[in-house]
């Protein structure tokens, strides 16, 4: 079936009922990630810097522009709406085989792309080491490429927590924000006023936790006052950022010693409060553009490719600057006017690239279809939690070391384990093999 008429097809099949402006959320949320990243790359003869660093006024753009919270609001809606509805599905008293069902549903379309994307890029790195290269823009390539990767593991964790999370919610309602909003407070007062050592890493659960919890609130309609929302975050970025240790940048910066993303900081979810308040205020406009069928339908199309655009992304950009310098071409220095006024033809040739990677890998975002759970032994949930925690820690240790090195057994310190790129592989695609085994 052609691409357009399969996307036709979804389209008009989609049912009146969908919330069609989380859609919209998850492609936009995603492309400017994208576009975010292709414009902050700041690459020269000697290497790949940040536009943020080079004209720090900019960073201000980063408190719109750094979206990520989106997306992981969208994930904690979606995931409310799938984990019940396969606990309708079931048969009574067999939550037990659910858990495992939901794992796979839910992974398909993210560690499916990330696998290829993983052992491609492995062998590839592998072959470029063992014929003598690796230096210079091709051994920043094979650093970088992986770090976006953070983002699966971090989501790979929100899956994971989805079902003891959502009883939470049940339960407790804003309550169970509150909860988590609390801790990250409670760890930033810890690392900052008392110095707790490592403590901070706790909040790479929390913040993107609380977030997560968001959309579970969304599912239910409960977020009723977006306006209150969007701006009790924003005052209370701003207040942090003012009046305390956090730098003004919503996204990493090279050589800070304080970032308000690795790990995620109190005022990153202040700034993600404002974020969700923002697209919820827009949430009327928003819908009535995505009614419009021919919008919808290259939604559709986005949706079903977002993943495999992401992984590859920053591939398509470092092949254009690697191009560029090959050939002899111009490389002006970062933020000059020759810079700018050349930035939208990178972008756009970065784009073409990246669309012929998509069209090479997207195969592999298509899920196969995912039964109703039955049935069957309590090992399954076991198997399923196994498999996710391998999972997540490879991608978030693949993230951390890269394929620079490769030979040379380089590591990086993962919660307190060094760990090298061919373990953080083998991890990472075992624990992909138990979740699907534990769904079947």
């Amino acid at each position: 079936m052609r691409m357009g008429t399969h996307v036709r097809d979804l389209a008009e099949a989609t049912p009146v009922t969908r919330d069609r402006y989380i859609d919209l959320l998850r492609v936009l949320s995603l492309g400017t990630v994208v576009l975010g990243h292709w414009l902050m790359a700041a690459v020269t003869t000697d290497g790949v810097g940040n536009l943020l660093a080079v004209v720090p006024e900019l960073q201000l753009l980063t408190w719109v522009l750094q979206v990520m919270p989106v997306f992981f609001f969208v994930g904690g809606f979606s995931h409310a709406l799938s984990y019940r509805s396969l606990l309708r599905r079931s048969p009574e008293d067999s939550t037990g085989s659910v858990y495992p069902s939901f794992l796979r549903a839910r992974l398909q379309r993210l560690l499916r792309p990330t696998m290829v994307f993983v052992l491609v890029w492995g062998v590839a790195a592998l072959v470029v080491q063992l014929l003598g290269g690796g230096g210079g823009l091709t051994g920043v390539t094979l650093r970088l490429v992986t770090q976006p990767l953070w983002f699966i593991g971090i989501y790979l964790a929100m899956v994971a927590f989805t079902p003891a999370l959502l009883k939470l919610h049940d339960r407790l309602g804003w309550g169970a924000f509150a909860a988590l909003a609390g801790a990250a407070a409670t760890v930033d007062l810890l690392r900052f006023a008392a110095g707790v050592p490592y403590v901070e890493f706790l909040n790479f659960a929390f913040v993107w936790l609380a977030v997560h919890q968001l959309g579970f609130l969304r599912a239910d309609g409960r977020i009723r006052r977006p306006a209150l929302l969007a701006g009790t975050g924003l005052v209370a970025a701003v207040a942090l950022v003012a009046l305390g240790p956090y730098p003004l940048s919503m996204v990493g910066m090279p050589g800070e010693k304080i970032s308000n993303m690795a790990p995620p900081t109190l005022a990153l979810l202040g700034h993600g409060l404002w974020l969700v308040g923002a697209v919820e205020l827009l949430r009327a406009p928003g819908s009535r553009l995505v009614a419009v069928p021919r919008v919808w339908r290259a939604v559709v199309a986005a949706n079903g490719v977002a993943m495999t655009a992401f992984l590859w992304h920053l591939t398509a950009m470092l092949g254009v600057y690697g191009t560029m310098l090959a050939l002899g071409l111009p490389l002006p220095e970062p933020a000059t006017g020759a810079w700018w006024a050349q930035a939208p033809v990178r972008m756009t040739v970065a784009a073409a690239v990246t669309a012929v990677l998509v069209a090479a890998f997207r195969t592999f975002e298509r899920p196969a279809r995912v039964a109703a759970p039955s049935r069957g032994s309590g090992g399954a949930g076991a198997v399923a939690a196994i498999g996710v925690t391998l999972a997540l820690l490879g991608v978030l240790g693949l993230s951390m070391v890269g394929y620079a090195g490769l030979l040379e057994g380089h590591t990086a310190l993962l919660i307190a384990v060094h760990v090298s790129a061919p373990a953080a592989v083998a991890m990472a695609l075992g624990g992909w093999l138990l979740v699907e085994r534990a769904g079947r």
